[in-house]
């Protein structure tokens, strides 16, 4: 099952002052958050919960499941609306000067909507797990599979899909199959868009976020 995505625009300088004053927050947060566990992730708007309250999102919702079972651990929500892989590779660094336990990585969608050329994404996906693992070699990286509609044509999107499990086996990380599962096509779980999950969609996203992740943090 696929979903139709939107790469969110804007000019380049705007986009640029948006990533630094939201990785300036973001530092701020890890900083205070030095005595606990730290799980970070990075990704677009749908990591960000775009359309909805931040504690809506997937990452909010999971915060949500390591409280309740008493899990010392604290969720940084470092998703980015219209985040490609080439503008995530030039900003993971910011990210890095603390200590992350668990690195949670979507990204990809919006290069596949662009036509960007698979080398690129499969290179920058490559270099942002390279920079995670080269900060601090301990911390355990998750990979997001993403799928894209066949606009690009069958092969496209075939060889898309492919970038992730391939990625995951390469880097010996845990792998997300597809984040979407469940959630992408159905109306009922979308907003008006069509693209962002809605509420009940995004707690469904946790639990596909969660079958992975738990058996890292427990």
């Amino acid at each position: 099952m696929v979903v139709l995505f939107v790469a969110c625009g804007g000019a380049t300088k705007e986009k640029k002052m948006e990533g630094e004053a939201r990785n300036s927050e973001l530092n701020n947060t890890i900083e205070s958050t030095t005595k606990v566990q730290k799980i970070l992730f990075f990704g677009n708007s749908l990591t960000a919960g775009m359309g909805l309250e931040p504690e809506m999102a997937f990452p909010g919702v999971i915060q949500g499941y390591l409280d309740s079972l008493q899990l010392n651990y604290t969720v940084i929500n470092a998703g980015l609306s219209g985040e490609t892989t080439a503008s995530g590779e030039n900003r993971v660094s910011w990210l890095l000067n603390q200590k992350i336990d668990v690195f949670v990585l979507e990204l990809g969608a919006n290069d596949g909507l662009r036509g960007i050329p698979l080398s690129e994404t499969r290179e920058n996906l490559q270099a942002i797990i390279d920079a995670v693992k080269a900060k601090n070699p301990d911390t355990h990286i998750i990979l997001a599979g993403m799928q894209i509609p066949p606009n690009m044509g069958p092969s496209y999107t075939a060889d898309f899909k492919r970038i992730f499990p391939e990625l995951a086996t390469k880097n010996n990380t845990a792998l997300i199959p597809f984040l979407l599962e469940d959630v992408a096509g159905n109306p009922e779980l979308n907003q008006e868009d069509g693209i962002h999950p809605t509420e009940e969609g995004q707690k469904i996203v946790a639990k596909n976020v969660w079958k992975i992740l738990e058996t890292l943090v427990r």
